[in-house]
């Protein structure tokens, strides 16, 4: 049942209110758990205060009807479950031991391994980045000689790309699998809330603990991990369907009955080897812009109409979509700060990240709009188009990991601004036309969507706005061909592409359950 309460309202005012919805008294429920909560901001030019909108579970005893009740359900405001649904647990059925390595520490090589171990496989996974006590001092070293470690950053090593993000869980899907990840972040330590949070997040400093909780529940499992091993082929079988037999990495040959790519969408160099392998690739449409940061004040006036309200929500979030523009925003961060994401020397693309707290003060999002390969493009366009962009935005910066930067205002003028002011990116600015690195196509939706956001967030396309360029992996431009329901690569037996560096995903949320559908259909549970 959908509720609407004030801000702040106690659970026993929610339960109450539940408890009228269907004709009972309070502690007549046999059961009440918040099944997703959101905030609901309309109104506020009218007068009318925040509110929580709470979608509640309710158990009622077997015998309970009644006119309130049947009401309820008439009007479509109480919708009777069809009986205990079940969950899809991470350990299931199915299956047997076997050999599985799993190429990737990121949320879908984490939820692909942790169901097969507990299943009994023998599963080993290997990462090409650092565990995260060497991967923090690799990215410290990065801040301090500005000289970045191939294999050691914010793109790779424990946890992938999110580890250095805000820890966003939300997602648009509908996924039975979603609850039982969540379920397993609240046991290594993530608040409770994201079980239920439309807006859930760890943040960066409490992800960290929670995934090192996390591996220590796999070691226990039974889960090798291999540190700073890098895939560098296949051993391939060839019958009527190609299987692996051993996987290459830096580190020597490890045989396997399966093998997980759970790679990431920035392991360009392991999309050659693959497709030198006979994997299949598509190119597919990704996200290009830019990165913006304001004034968390800004947001929070815009977005609450009252600061007093920042007490009880915390620092506001907003997700602003140009409908009919082909521009949004991406991955914002309240009281975050603007990174660096870097792999290579001489490419730079930025990324943004927060801690719990929410507390730097600046509110920052990618405000992004779709690149479509042109037809018949080679597998690998996309990667091409992201390194010519990130080569110019490196040399636009000065050739020192300085970003480019142009105040909102500017940008949709088509001026360079004289200077920009403070923003929380670790190198600092530079003054530059951020608007001519990107294609015209690129350049009017993003200027479209800016006057349109603006509209909705007073200030958002004005001179308190400083865009910071640029942002070409929101998402991967490649798609690896699969089976829909067999889950593994076209043409092979034994081969099971998951998550964002295969084109299955767009976030932590979604690449978690795509590796843990994977496990399954490996295990035979959803066949």
């Amino acid at each position: 049942m959908g509720l609407v309460v004030p801000i702040g309202a106690p659970l026993e005012e929610l339960m109450a209110m539940a408890a009228k919805r269907v004709g009972l008294r309070p502690e007549e429920l046999l059961g009440f758990r918040i099944a997703r909560r959101s905030v609901d901001l309309r109104g506020q030019r009218s007068g009318r205060a925040p509110r929580f909108v709470v979608h509640a579970d309710c158990t009622c005893p077997a015998e309970h009807g009644g006119r309130t009740l049947n009401r309820a359900l008439r009007s479509g405001k109480v919708v009777e479950a069809p009986g205990l649904l079940p969950l899809a647990p991470l350990e299931v059925d199915g299956g047997a031991s076997q050999r599985v390595v799993v190429v990737g520490a990121g949320p879908a090589g984490i939820f692909a391994a942790l169901p097969l171990a507990l299943k009994g496989c023998e599963v080993t996974v290997i990462d090409r980045g650092a565990p995260l006590e060497e991967r923090g001092r690799d990215v410290v070293a990065f801040h301090r000689g500005r000289v970045p470690n191939p294999e050691s950053n914010l793109l790779f090593g424990e946890g992938g790309a999110g580890t250095y993000s805000d820890g966003k869980l939300y997602t648009r899907s509908d996924d039975p699998l979603e609850e039982p990840v969540l379920q397993e972040l609240v046991a290594a330590g993530a608040p409770e809330e994201i079980c239920f949070d439309s807006r859930a997040h760890v943040g960066t400093d409490k992800l960290h603990g929670v995934l090192k909780r996390l591996r220590s529940r796999m070691e226990a499992a039974g889960v090798r991990f291999l540190w700073r091993a890098k895939m560098e082929d296949l051993v391939i079988r060839h019958s009527a369907e190609r299987s692996v037999e051993a996987l290459q990495t830096s580190q020597g040959e490890l045989p396997c009955d399966a093998l997980v790519l759970a790679t990431g969408h920035s392991a360009r160099d392991s999309w050659s080897m693959l497709m030198e392998r006979g994997v299949e690739f598509e190119a597919k449409p990704f996200q290009v812009g830019v990165r913006i940061e304001h004034p968390q004040e800004l947001i929070d006036l815009g977005r609450y109409g009252d600061a007093a309200l920042v007490s009880e929500l915390g620092a506001a979030s907003y997700e602003l979509v140009a409908k009919g523009v082909g521009a949004h925003t991406f991955c914002m961060c309240p009281g975050g700060r603007v990174v660096a994401s870097v792999q290579a020397e001489g490419l730079l693309c930025t990324n943004g990240m927060s801690n719990s707290t929410h507390s730097s003060g600046w509110a920052n999002a990618a405000v992004v709009g779709t690149v479509r390969p042109p037809v018949g493009a080679d597998p690998l366009w996309g990667v091409e188009y992201q390194e010519r962009l990130e080569r110019a935005a490196f040399a636009a910066g000065g050739g020192d990991y300085t970003a480019p930067a142009q105040r909102a205002s500017d940008f949709l003028r088509g001026e360079q601004s004289r200077e920009t002011p403070h923003t929380t990116y670790p190198f600092g600015t530079r003054p530059a036309r951020l608007d001519q690195l990107l294609s015209e196509e690129l350049r009017s939706a993003l200027a479209q969507g800016l006057a349109r956001f603006h509209e909705q967030l007073p200030g958002f396309g004005g001179e308190a706005g400083v865009m910071v360029g640029v942002e070409t992996r929101s998402s991967g431009p490649v798609r690896i061909s699969r089976h829909s329901e067999r889950r593994t690569a076209r043409g092979f037996s034994n081969l099971f592409p998951v998550g964002e560096g295969a084109g299955y995903a767009g976030g932590i949320m979604t690449a978690a359950t795509d590796g843990a559908r994977t496990a399954r259909a490996l295990l035979g549970a959803d066949s």
